[in-house]
């Protein structure tokens, strides 16, 4: 009986079934391509799946916090590019990979100080609010290196510092297994305990079911919004960084759309946008079903537009179901 009841109360948290709905979606999609093509499944296939489904899974963690509030981030692409100017260009500037992190994680999280001000303490809407700060962030990004792309970190850097860098976000394994995606794995039960556990975690959850009944609580709205937006940029500015690394450059048009890639991977996970509801489980769940559909129909040739119709179609019915379930519960 007691492990009949644990099982009910695990399917019966706030947002699993959505979660479990999505894992259970995302292995279907991958059989499902996989018989299509059967490179679906070799190893290297997976692994380079994991690696790209990192980049996802961060900025979904970011935007799930913010939307778990009620809340979007249009800045996350912009940080994302702002940061890998930064990180590239301080280090053909001959700066320690270290530092030049430090740097763009300081710039990054001054983004998201000014996106929970905004949104938190002056009552500006997100839209608009975090639409100013992506275009700032993205202009930073182009002022960084006079309105082009930096040259290679290798061409300044010593090649074994260089090569640590690259190898330790993007091209290295540890047991096999990309360190991107471990980097990705850490951030993720990091956020995820912090959401699910803490007194933090509960407050961000009563800001998005009703954010006057939660001041009402003795809920400091200000701060937690802030938080989230910390979050977010924390995140982009690590996804930053992993481009650095990838590209071993600073691309000034980093991060298109990587706002949106967050959204769609929290939707897809059950994170409603309306706030109040989702788990980071759920993001993990719906980042990898992005990637799992890009790389699936890469493998069998679609085009692009294919692979945008698809994931739209895929991240309007998430929206759709969560708003008739939240009907059905009021009626």
């Amino acid at each position: 009986m007691k492990k009949r009841s644990s099982w009910k109360r695990f399917f019966e948290i706030k947002g699993m079934r959505n979660a479990l709905t999505a894992f259970a979606g995302l292995v279907v999609i991958y059989i499902v391509f996989g018989i299509i093509n059967t490179k679906v499944f070799s190893l290297m296939n997976f692994l380079n799946v994991l690696r790209s489904m990192s980049k996802y899974l961060l900025v979904g963690i970011g935007q799930s916090y913010v939307m778990i509030t009620g809340n979007i981030d249009l800045s996350i692409g912009s940080v994302v590019a702002m940061s890998t100017m930064l990180v590239a260009k301080l280090m053909t500037m001959g700066v320690h990979p270290a530092l030049a992190i430090l740097v763009a994680l300081a710039c990054g999280l001054l983004i998201g100080v000014i996106n929970g001000f905004l949104v938190g303490k002056f009552k500006l809407p997100p839209f608009i609010a975090t639409l100013g700060t992506m275009f700032v962030a993205r202009g930073v990004g182009y002022i960084v290196n006079n309105n082009r792309n930096t040259d290679s970190i290798n061409s300044t850097l010593s090649k074994p510092v260089a090569d640590h860098f690259q190898n330790l976000f993007y091209y290295g394994k540890f047991l096999g297994i990309y360190n991107t995606f471990w980097i990705a794995l850490i951030i993720f039960i990091v956020f995820f305990f912090i959401l699910s556990k803490t007194r933090t975690g509960r407050h961000i959850y009563a800001v998005g079911s009703n954010v006057d009944a939660a001041r009402l609580a003795g809920v400091d709205v200000n701060k937690t919004t802030t938080i989230t937006y910390l979050v977010s940029a924390f995140c982009a500015t690590v996804v930053g960084v992993i481009l650095c690394a990838q590209a071993s450059m600073g691309n000034m048009e980093a991060g298109n759309m990587y706002e949106m890639y967050g959204v769609a991977a929290g939707v897809i996970g059950g994170v409603s946008p309306l706030g109040g509801s989702g788990l980071l489980l759920g993001t993990f769940a719906g980042a990898g079903v992005w990637q799992v559909l890009e790389n699936g129909l890469n493998m069998v040739h679609a085009q692009v537009g294919i692979q945008r119709i698809v994931i739209g179609v895929i991240v309007v019915l998430a929206v759709l179901a969560d708003i008739l379930l939240r009907n059905r519960k009021k009626n």
